[in-house]
């Protein structure tokens, strides 16, 4: 944070200036405001009377030990002021500027930051790395403050300041997040990034009936870091994580319920959890599993992400190592030029799905109209080369009898972990769509697979001069776990294919054309997948924020039981991110600003 993380002299000065009884303050609320007849109560902001003077943050700093900053963009360090921070000095320092620079695509240095968003749209694309020290810094969409939290009782004081003086709440872990929940307007962000604890257990013993092997992981860890930790045990051991890299592993995926490359033969990552660490609305400690708050350990495993609790650590079950062959395939321009046959291609391979998922297969697939089909990869749980190329010879035999041009390489590996860091490849940040998606059930895939493969076609370019690219994950959870008492949406055990869509933007659009773009991935995209897949789900931490009916399509029936525990666990709305349980009365007015509850 540099120079411009002089929060005590800031906070000093403008404690002389004002006058405010803290006590008092923590008793006041935000404005009360109509948007289109309605009434609603915010939360406490900046410009309101409420809002914690410079002797409450000083105070909150010595609580968490000096470790309260001012949120500042990423970008922060190549602009000599940052907008809408009185007092803080001037931000340039050349040297952080070029680090910024050279580093600003990188996922890892991105998630290590203390508020940066992988995807910026949410932010509003604000104080972007710029060789022009003049240009302006506003901090957009990023908070007010974070805490970077080391301890428990750093969240704990963090928590407890958010609620008593009424302030949004952002819980950050990575920013490895399609859907802006890492980030808000005016809020305080708890970063628990530095929650880093691994420890391997031969043998669990209880609550519950798993007796096998287990590890207790922090908040702030990792995939690929989990992912390495479990294969320097003796003897080596696999966890069920996502595909990609930099995902909080604990902090967010497990929340969401959380699929990757080992769900076809092991389940979804919450369906392996043992125990949860947490700290509630209340500020409470407290642990959740089979028999202590078994209520709030069924929510936390896939009820939503910063939702029911802040979560530190999770127990989790650990799996012995498996051999694994992976396949890359291609069909793109380099193969031909006919949107025609790569479309052909792609609807061959799609049409595929409960194929592959039948036999514990994971694909991970790009689909794009600049890009064509890219497949990377095929992965074969338990599987060596022959045995993949075997499952895959119905796809081989579809695509060549179809006289579609193709490359692909198979390999086989001792392991998973060795496979993964071979074939899998990172992500690159900071791109700018409106996200939407849909879970496809071997249903719907058995009765629609053609219309399936139309609409996720078209999504590419789903109007003139509008372009998308879709990400999709065939996988099938069910196939390892055929039932869960959790919290994720049963349609889950019935996939066969699950992707994201998304519709391009550049991140610098007016607010009316950012809400056509979204109109059209939720009415116009969503709609084409919505009737293919009318067996289907949405995924709540990779899908549409105005997803329609979004409580049936992110949890189907499960989502009353949610409701009644949210309600329960934190009735005030401590905690908030979007199209979440218990979120129905609140909005996010003022052009994406300020967040407000129904009076």
């Amino acid at each position: 944070m540099g120079r411009a993380s002089s929060l005590v002299a800031l906070l000093s000065v403008a404690n002389v200036i004002l006058g405010q009884d803290v006590a008092a303050a923590a008793r006041w609320i935000g404005e009360t405001r109509k948007e289109n007849g309605v009434t609603y109560q915010c939360k406490c902001y900046s410009d309101n009377a409420c809002w914690p003077i410079a002797n409450a943050w000083s105070k909150l700093n010595t609580t968490v030990g000096g470790a309260l900053r001012l949120a500042l963009p990423p970008g922060a360090p190549c602009y000599r002021s940052v907008s809408g921070v009185p007092a803080a000095g001037s931000t340039y320092d050349a040297a952080e500027c070029a680090n910024v620079q050279a580093n600003f695509n990188s996922e890892q240095w991105l998630t290590d930051h203390p508020v940066a968003e992988l995807w910026p749209l949410y932010t509003n694309n604000t104080c972007l790395p710029t060789s022009n020290p003049d240009a302006t810094c506003t901090r957009g969409y990023y908070g007010d403050y974070v805490i970077l939290a080391t301890k428990e009782a750093h969240i704990k004081a963090g928590v407890d300041f958010a609620r008593n003086y009424n302030l949004r709440l952002i819980i950050r872990n990575t920013g490895h997040d399609f859907m802006g929940r890492s980030t808000g307007y005016g809020s305080l962000i708890i970063n628990t990034h530095s929650f880093k604890k691994t420890q391997f257990i031969t043998k669990y013993s209880g609550p519950g009936d798993w007796t096998g092997s287990a590890a207790v992981v922090g908040a702030g860890v990792q995939g690929r870091e989990l992912y390495r930790k479990a294969f320097a045990q003796s003897p080596k051991v696999v966890i069920v994580g996502g595909e990609c890299p930099t995902v909080g592993w604990a902090g967010g995926y497990v929340q969401g319920g959380g699929h990757g490359p080992l769900s076809g033969i092991y389940g979804m990552g919450a369906d392996n959890v043992l125990q949860f660490k947490a700290i509630t609305a209340d500020g409470n400690y407290v642990t959740a599993n089979a028999k202590e708050n078994p209520d709030l350990f069924w929510a936390l495993k896939g009820g939503g992400p910063s939702t029911f609790a802040v979560v530190t650590e999770v127990t989790v079950k650990t799996f012995p190592e498996v051999p694994t062959a992976a396949t890359i395939l291609n069909i793109n321009s380099t193969h031909t030029s006919d949107q025609a046959v790569i479309d052909e291609g792609f609807r061959i391979f799609h049409s595929l799905s409960n194929h592959y998922v039948d036999n514990g297969m994971f694909v991970y697939f790009e689909l794009s109209a600049f890009n064509g089909l890219h497949i990377q990869p095929f992965v074969g749980p338990r599987m060596n080369a022959a045995k993949i190329q075997e499952v895959l010879k119905p796809l081989f035999d579809g695509l060549d009898a179809a006289n579609i041009p193709y490359s692909t390489v198979t390999k086989e590996f001792p392991t998973f972990f060795e496979m993964y860091i071979d074939m899998f490849e990172d992500e690159a940040p900071n791109q700018n769509s409106i996200v939407g998606g849909r879970i496809f059930t071997k249903k719907d895939i058995a009765e629609n697979a053609d219309a399936i493969a139309d609409a996720l076609t078209f999504a590419s370019q789903p109007q003139p001069g509008v372009f998308g690219i879709s990400v999709g994950h065939i996988v099938n959870p069910g196939n390892g776990v055929p039932t869960a008492d959790n919290a994720i949406h049963p349609k889950w055990r019935e996939a066969s294919s699950f992707v994201i869509t998304n519709v391009i933007v550049t991140g610098q659009e007016t607010w009316d054309q950012k809400k056509e773009f979204e109109n059209i991935q939720t009415n116009v995209v969503g709609a084409r997948l919505r009737q293919a897949g009318p067996n289907g789900a949405a995924y709540v931490n990779e899908g549409d924020l105005y997803e329609p009916n979004w409580q049936e399509a992110y949890w189907g029936s499960n989502y009353a039981k949610l409701l009644q525990i949210r309600q329960k666990w934190d009735p005030n709305g401590v905690f908030y991110t979007q199209t979440t349980p218990g979120t129905e009365n609140w909005s996010i007015l003022d052009y994406g600003k300020k967040l407000c509850k129904k009076a």
